[in-house]
């Protein structure tokens, strides 16, 4: 196996990626195509004893910049790393490609190159978010930020359902449409259409949830458009940071706080690597032709690390195969007319 990694993705680049990617190469028996500038990437190699089967260095003369207009890194780039990352799976020379870009111009690119699943008429991000028992999938996250249908959301419901299946584990994953009360006559006009879709879809649907039950575990996939789910996403970053501030604050007010700290050390610890994203491996895409996941922009080099493997994983449960196999069977089980695979 392959795996494309954009080497100028994310806020500490290159010098985190090409480390993750190290620890990859050392731990895991698939090769890493590592994307950017040559001679930069060369530079960055040349203190690590690794053997060349491991890492092979692809040359791109661009790189994406985090806060850049999607458009103009789709049309203006076109040799960024990010869009050769993209190439090499379309060409079939990468099964897979990992980036800790700009999250906006990965979705845009790699949808442009790839293109869609058959039957996907918009592809979600998904995002893992810890919860009381293990983690709950969030999507969409951000490829959607509005104008989504109930139909998207259904199809948002399969993805979900079967990425935590094939990747994550899980048996019977329980699916929430996310509102703002469990009674069905609460939530947008478009959750209220959705509702009776995800009931006769094959999966084990339970329901309105509300947004306490991404934390709780009440549910293991929660559904929603791509604007409020990367709202949710992002107050749940700063809740996180807010959390461990004051913590450290409160304990540094007094000395029985750092006795209790140092009693405590070993539950806090575990605590901390629960709510550590770079543990989880990065957001997949659902419904693009191919594997792309996209790593937090802060990622660490153990971030990137767990984001290949995540990838690797995708591609050798062959969740795409799934994912086609699942719409087609939907479409023949539920009355309904699933929006074209062409619409934009």
């Amino acid at each position: 196996m392959r795996i494309a990694v954009d080497a100028m993705g994310g806020d500490n680049a290159p010098g985190v990626v090409v480390e993750g990617s190290i620890l990859a190469a050392r731990e895991y028996p698939f090769e890493i195509l590592l994307v950017g500038p040559q001679a930069i990437l060369e530079g960055y190699l040349k203190n690590y004893n690794i053997g060349k089967e491991k890492i092979s260095l692809i040359n791109a003369t661009q790189y994406v910049l985090m806060d850049e207009v999607p458009a103009d890194a789709v049309r203006k780039k076109r040799d960024s790393s990010m869009h050769v990352c993209a190439r090499l799976i379309k060409s079939g020379s990468a099964d897979a490609m990992v980036t800790a870009g700009n999250t906006a111009a990965a979705l845009a690119i790699s949808r442009s190159i790839l293109g869609k699943l058959k039957g996907v008429s918009r592809p979600a991000l998904a995002s893992i978010i810890p919860n009381m028992n293990d983690a709950t999938i969030l999507l969409d996250v951000g490829a959607n930020a509005g104008s989504c249908m109930p139909e998207h959301l259904l199809e948002f419901a399969l993805m979900g359902d079967i990425y935590s299946r094939e990747v994550l584990g899980k048996d019977k994953p329980r699916i929430g449409l996310l509102s703002v009360g469990e009674e069905r006559t609460k939530g947008s006009s478009i959750t209220k259409e959705a509702l009776p879709l995800l009931e006769k879809a094959p999966i084990n649907f339970i329901g309105n949830v509300e947004g306490k039950e991404i934390v709780n575990g009440g549910a293991d996939v929660v559904v929603c458009d791509g604007f409020v789910g990367n709202a949710i996403l992002k107050f749940a970053e700063g809740a996180s940071v807010m959390f461990f501030h004051v913590i450290k604050t409160e304990i540094n007010r007094s000395l029985s706080a750092k006795i209790g700290m140092l009693l405590a050390k070993k539950a806090l610890k575990a605590f901390t690597k629960k709510l550590d994203y770079e543990n989880y491996g990065g957001a997949p895409i659902l419904g693009i032709n191919g594997a792309c996941i996209i790593g937090h922009g802060k990622s660490s080099a153990n971030a990137i690390k767990s984001a290949i493997r995540v990838a690797s994983e995708f591609v050798s449960r062959d969740v795409n195969k799934s994912i086609e196999k699942s719409l087609l069977e939907m479409k023949q089980k539920i009355d309904i007319q699933l929006l074209s695979n062409e619409e934009e």
